[in-house]
Formats: structure tokens, sequence, C-alpha cells
């Protein structure tokens, strides 16, 4: 029973893993959070990390809530990160963020 345990946590984690994959490639738009992706990610690896360790579904339990935890902290970090280095290209780059405004006569300022 704890083998069965064990294959099945390893083969939601490999789903998870190509979902997520497929998923970036094929759409424009993000539905999921850095934040979130890591905690989903962090918490199938540490559920299954856990099983394996503790032989048993409550070190399953206690390494999902870890993993998920650890997950999200990094997403976090990496979300934050990116804003960083967005906002420090458009403060080297002004001129690409200029709102124009157009007047009633059609000119632009």
């Amino acid at each position: 029973m704890k083998k069965l345990i064990i294959y099945v946590c390893l083969f939601i984690a490999f789903l998870l893993t190509f979902a997520f994959k497929t998923q970036a490639q094929t759409k424009k738009k993000k539905d999921i959070s850095p934040q979130g992706k890591g905690a989903i990610i962090g918490g199938a690896g540490g559920a299954v990390a856990g099983g394996i360790i503790g032989h048993n579904v409550k070190g399953a339990l206690i390494g999902g809530a870890i993993g998920a935890g650890g997950g999200y902290i990094i997403g976090n970090e990496k979300r934050r990160a990116e804003e960083k280095k967005r906002r420090a290209w458009r403060r080297a780059h002004p001129r690409h963020h200029h709102h124009y405004t157009t007047t009633a006569d059609g000119t632009r300022h």
C-alpha cells in the first residue's frame, strides 16, 4: 500500500509538471501567479519526498505543507525580481512609455 501511495504521488507530480509546461507555451495570459505555481509544484514535490522519506501518509502531508510554503516563497521572490527588472527598464527608457494626448485639432502632445 505504501508503494502505491508513493507511485500515485510521483505520477501526480509528473502530470502537474507537464500540465504547467504545456499551458505556459500555449497561453499568452497567465492564469496562475508565480506564487501559486510555486506552491503547487513545491507541495507536490514535498508530498512525494515526504512520502518516500517518512514511509507513511503523515510524512507526505508534512512534506507537502512544507514544500507548498517554500514554493510560495520562491515564487513570490521570482515575481518581485521580475517587477524590479521591469521598473528599472522603464526608468532607463522613459521615452518608450510616454502617454500621448490628442487635442481637438488632432495634434499629439
